[in-house]
């Protein structure tokens, strides 16, 4: 998803609108892909790992088998969900619910947490901006997290912004690796949220040039850059606003494998989604003052025009009325009260004259007042 402009969002659009694939009344747990079509190979990833030894590398669905019972802790990230077939089967190696498949296979997700029996499900949306072209790029991410495995399932898109998990994990950096599978879902939340600090860094920098932009030239243009940017935060507010629900929840799980350990940083992350939340409400203020900004630019500029306006015509009322009057064609010959000033020597010039000083008294008058 790109917001707001871009071929990608258009398609977010369109999904949601056109008919569904899956038929009204269709049986829960049915799987049919939501997402868009076209999407390459289905991708799985592997690592395996304890506090001494860890392995990483591509792998089958039937060779995820052997990581549902390891006393290892297993990242299993499925690149693609676009096959049903295979979700399905990894789904039945896991023991994952029906359900909990159909929300994988439907991308339109909100960020929930689901408690089943042997295992918790986790709906986040994966967020980074693109500062080339000032839009932010969205993808589901649905996590499985049970005891020793941890299931991650993205749509297919190039990157991820979980490398640097993968990083620490190769390197050993930190205490990732001396614990179990909840915290690695901690570390797996922990960075999509930072990404999100990074977007609003992105967006702050953009809202930043359009109000220069605003002051100094206020238009269409701006105004549409306005509704752009308040679009992209309404989707990022979307996606952060139940995370927070998310974390609360996952630290209140009632399940072994989820353990008081990990209670310190779950809150942690619950403190950055908190003031992710409160950066987000500050720029939709801020968005909201640009377009009272902007209309009173236009409202102030629609003011000069009609002031300019105004000056002009009543600048040239009291000549239109001199010209006006010696205009009148009344022969003079037929009475001396017949505008006899039209038979005078200088009436001419005395008629140019007198709009003269007439439009020079104006201008003075004007100029004292600060008119001009």
């Amino acid at each position: 998803m790109r917001l707001p402009t871009g071929p990608r969002s258009l398609r977010k659009a369109q999904r949601r609108l056109r008919p569904r694939k899956k038929a009204p009344g269709a049986a829960p747990g049915m799987l049919v892909y939501e997402g868009d079509e076209g999407a390459g190979p289905v991708q799985i990833h592997v690592i395996d790992y304890d506090a001494d030894r860890l392995e990483e590398g591509p792998a089958t669905v039937d060779a995820c088998d052997r990581y549902r019972d390891a006393r290892t802790v297993s990242w299993i990230d499925v690149d693609g969900v676009h096959d049903v077939a295979l979700v399905e089967r990894l789904g039945a190696s896991f023991g994952l619910h029906p359900l909990t498949l159909e929300d994988i296979v439907s991308p339109d997700q909100r960020p929930k947490l689901e408690e089943y029996p042997g295992y918790v499900y986790v709906v986040l949306q994966m967020m980074h901006y693109d500062h080339d072209a000032r839009r932010i790029e969205a993808e589901q991410v649905s996590l499985v997290v049970g005891e020793g495995f941890v299931l991650s399932f993205q749509e297919s898109k190039e990157g991820d912004v979980f490398e640097p998990v993968r990083q620490r994990l190769r390197e050993g950096r930190g205490v990732i690796r001396k614990h179990g599978a909840d915290f690695l879902t901690y570390a797996l939340i922990d960075v999509v949220v930072d990404h999100y600090m990074e977007i609003l860094e992105g967006l702050g920098e953009h809202i930043e040039d359009v109000e220069d932009d605003l002051t100094a030239r206020p238009n269409a243009d701006r105004l549409r850059d306005i509704t752009g940017l308040r679009r992209q935060v309404i989707a990022l507010r979307r996606s952060i606003w139940p995370l927070r629900d998310v974390v609360a929840a996952l630290e209140r799980a009632d399940h072994p494998f989820v353990t008081d350990a990990i209670d310190p940083y779950l809150r942690d992350v619950y403190d950055h989604t908190v003031r992710t939340i409160e950066l987000i409400e500050s720029a939709r203020e801020i968005l909201a003052s640009l377009v009272e900004l902007h209309l009173s630019a236009v409202s102030n500029r629609l003011t000069e025009v009609m002031k300019v306006l105004t000056i002009i015509s009543v600048f040239f009322l009291p000549l239109t009325f001199i010209a006006g009057v010696y205009g009148m064609n009344f022969n003079p010959e037929a009475s001396p009260l017949n505008m006899p000033e039209l038979n005078w020597f200088y009436g001419y010039p005395f008629a140019w004259g007198l709009m003269l000083a007439v439009a020079l008294v104006m201008f003075g008058v004007f100029r004292r007042k600060g008119w001009l």
